[in-house]
C-alpha cells in the first residue's frame, strides 16, 4: 500500500510585506497550527517517508515546523511546481517517486490539494481550510500505479480540532 498525505499551508499573514504571493510568510496562527499537526502526525505514528513542500514560504516554512516541532526523521524536498499545479501535475508527482517510499506528505495549496482529493477518492468537494491535513492511501505496490478513482480516504483532520498545544 502506498499512501499520501496532503497538508495545506498554514494561515498566511496579509499584512507583513512582501514582493508576491510565492514570498506571503505564516502569520502566528499559521505557525502554532503547522507545529500542532506535525505533533498529530507523531501522535497518529504516520510520519511521512518523505516530504515534498511547495517553494512558496508559506507552504516550505508550514513543512518545516511541522518537521521541527515533532522531530520528523523524514527526508524533505521542495517542488516548485506544487505551486499552481494542477491536480493531475501533483498525480504526475505522486506517479514518480521511488518505490523505496510507502509514504509521503505534500505540502501546498488551495485549490489544487481539494481538487486533488476529490479526484483521487471520488468523493465530492472537500472544504480544505489552512493547515489541514488529509491521508489517502491506494492500494499499490507501485507509485507509477497510483490512479485518479483509485485511492480511499483513510482521514481528514483540521488543527481547531485537536487537543495537542
Amino acid at each position: 500500500m502506498k499512501s499520501v498525505i496532503l497538508f495545506r499551508h498554514g494561515k498566511s499573514n496579509w499584512n507583513a510585506s512582501y514582493s508576491n504571493d510565492h514570498d506571503r510568510p505564516l502569520n502566528s496562527r499559521g505557525i502554532k497550527a503547522a507545529k500542532k499537526m506535525g505533533q498529530y502526525l507523531l501522535y497518529k505514528d504516520q510520519i511521512p517517508d518523505l516530504i515534498i513542500s511547495s517553494t512558496a514560504v508559506r507552504a516550505k516554512t508550514t513543512a518545516q515546523l511541522a518537521i521541527k516541532s515533532a522531530n520528523w526523521q523524514s527526508k524533505f524536498i521542495l517542488e516548485r511546481g506544487i505551486y499552481g499545479g494542477s491536480p493531475k501535475y501533483l498525480l504526475e508527482l505522486v506517479r514518480s517517486q521511488n518505490n523505496q517510499y510507502t509514504s509521503l506528505c505534500l505540502v501546498g495549496h488551495e485549490p489544487n490539494f481539494s481538487s486533488f482529493i476529490s479526484n483521487a477518492t471520488g468523493h465530492g468537494y472537500l472544504d480544505f481550510t489552512t493547515a489541514n491535513m488529509a491521508k489517502i492511501n491506494f492500494n499499490v505496490d507501485l507509485w507509477i500505479k497510483v490512479q485518479f478513482l483509485k485511492g480511499k480516504l483513510e482521514w481528514h483532520q483540521q488543527p481547531k480540532n485537536l487537543k495537542i498545544q
